[in-house]
């Protein structure tokens, strides 16, 4: 393969991705090419930045023989003697474009571990190439994206081979970008919307008033006492607080199939809707009660290391609802609507002056089928705004 037809790679790469191949694939499919014009690639990495909550970075690796895969990286591996002493490192510090060894007699080991090492696989050859940034069209720190390609050919890689692989890169790299940029939008919507939520807002669902009617289990739920709290435990100490414990009550409501919609100061609004009423009630009850399981387990490390505790009040509810944006035509919320979300909150402020961590409604005992077993009732309580006073039950812990 001639240098001049880097061109012909590159509209191939980009044909691929205007399909909407996984840019994964892409470099696999490039590699196969590579090697079918007798470069004898072994290995490829591509790396860049990611805006994400729990990862900084992600990256491509194709060697041959065993194809691609993909790997992100959390946060706290950045700060790793692994990552500080690797090559894409020196060269984000240093701004080089470009890095290569020649992995011959006069290879120089101790530089970067990980070169020596592809030296003692037999590798001859190593160059890496580093991209700019997208700028402004970039959400968030970004350091452009940054790859490396090793052979094994006798000699390594010819000044044409070089040449073609240079030609290559910044398609490649618009690829790539081009592929976290979609992963950045998921990311960012399921973060701040919730995925079922997300996933809707991304399908098109972006005008004020477009609506879904549903019937689904409401779950609103606070700390109790936290106002309290936090006047005595400072800004940090709240912060810590809330985190801990919005922490395992969203892993109880997604580990069972419900979609947190809102966070409200030390409030969660969630909806379990999925697979119809009963079973969604059924997995209400089932996170509701690994979430006092969990909530004990926190509790008790929390005391261990001196920190102060709450409770939390919960209530289940089953209702109508509008399921939708709701705002400004410019600035709107994704959410539910609908009286039963506001009489989900007034259950919850009875949990108190009823001394329960849990208050199921009628509606949801109902609802419920056969693990109304899995209840007690309460007796009949009214509920501001509602004209009948009504059953309430909670979980029976016998």
């Amino acid at each position: 393969m001639k240098p001049s037809e880097s061109a012909g790679l590159g509209a191939w790469i980009a044909l691929r991705a205007l399909e909407g191949a996984r840019d994964v694939d892409v470099l696999a499919g490039l590699c196969e090419r590579l090697n079918d014009s007798g470069m004898r690639i072994g290995r490829v990495a591509v790396a860049g930045n990611v805006l994400d909550p729990t990862h900084d970075a992600r990256l491509l690796l194709w060697k041959r023989g065993l194809g691609g895969s993909e790997e992100a990286f959390p946060r706290v591996a950045l700060a790793t003697d692994d990552w500080q002493r690797s090559p894409f490192f020196a060269m984000l510090q240093s701004g080089d474009e470009t890095l290569r060894r020649r992995l011959d007699g006069s290879h120089a080991r101790g530089e970067f571990p990980l070169i020596d090492t592809m030296q003692d696989q037999g590798m001859t050859d190593y160059v890496a190439f580093r991209m700019g940034s997208l700028g402004d069209a970039w959400a968030g720190d970004n350091d452009g994206m940054i790859c490396s390609w090793v052979t094994d050919a006798p000699g390594g890689f010819t000044d044409a081979g070089i040449e073609l692989l240079a030609g290559v890169v910044p398609t490649l790299a618009l690829t790539f970008m081009l592929q976290t940029t979609r992963q950045t939008a998921r990311t960012l919507m399921s973060t701040y919307l919730g995925q079922d939520a997300a996933e809707r807002v991304l399908a098109g669902n972006i005008v004020r008033g477009q609506a879904e009617s549903i019937r689904a289990v409401v779950w609103f739920s606070d700390l109790a006492g936290f106002t309290r709290l936090s006047e005595t435990i400072g800004p940090e100490g709240m912060l810590a607080l809330l985190n801990d414990y919005a922490e395992v009550q969203v892993e109880s409501i997604e580990t069972h199939g419900g979609h947190v919609l809102k966070f409200i100061g030390d409030a969660v609004l969630a909806i379990f809707r999925d697979g119809g009423l009963a079973a969604a009630s059924v997995r209400a009850l089932d996170a509701a009660a690994d979430y006092r399981r969990r909530l004990t387990e926190l509790s008790e490390r929390r005391r261990a290391g001196g920190l102060p505790v709450v409770d939390t009040h919960l209530a289940l509810h089953v209702g109508e609802l509008l399921y939708g944006n709701v705002g400004s035509p410019r600035r709107l919320d994704f959410t539910v609507l609908g009286p039963a979300v506001n009489e989900a909150a007034r259950i919850e402020a009875l949990c108190g002056s009823l001394e329960q961590s849990v208050v199921v409604s009628s509606a949801f005992a109902e609802a419920a089928g056969e693990v109304r077993s899995r209840l007690v009732s309460l007796g009949r309580y009214a509920l501001k705004g509602v004209a009948r006073p009504q059953e309430m039950f909670t979980l029976d812990e016998t």
